[in-house]
């Protein structure tokens, strides 16, 4: 029953994980879409 609820716990944290780094790479794509915008690059 307790490695059932690591397991639980550890695919939790990886699906963490892979929605923070898809919201951090959405965040810097939005900053260098209005980077470029601006005429920066």
């Amino acid at each position: 029953m307790l490695s059932a609820m690591d397991d639980r716990q550890a695919r939790q944290r990886a699906r963490n994980r892979a929605l923070l780094a898809v919201l951090l790479g959405l965040v810097a794509l939005f900053y260098v879409m209005a980077l470029v915008k601006m005429g920066v690059f």
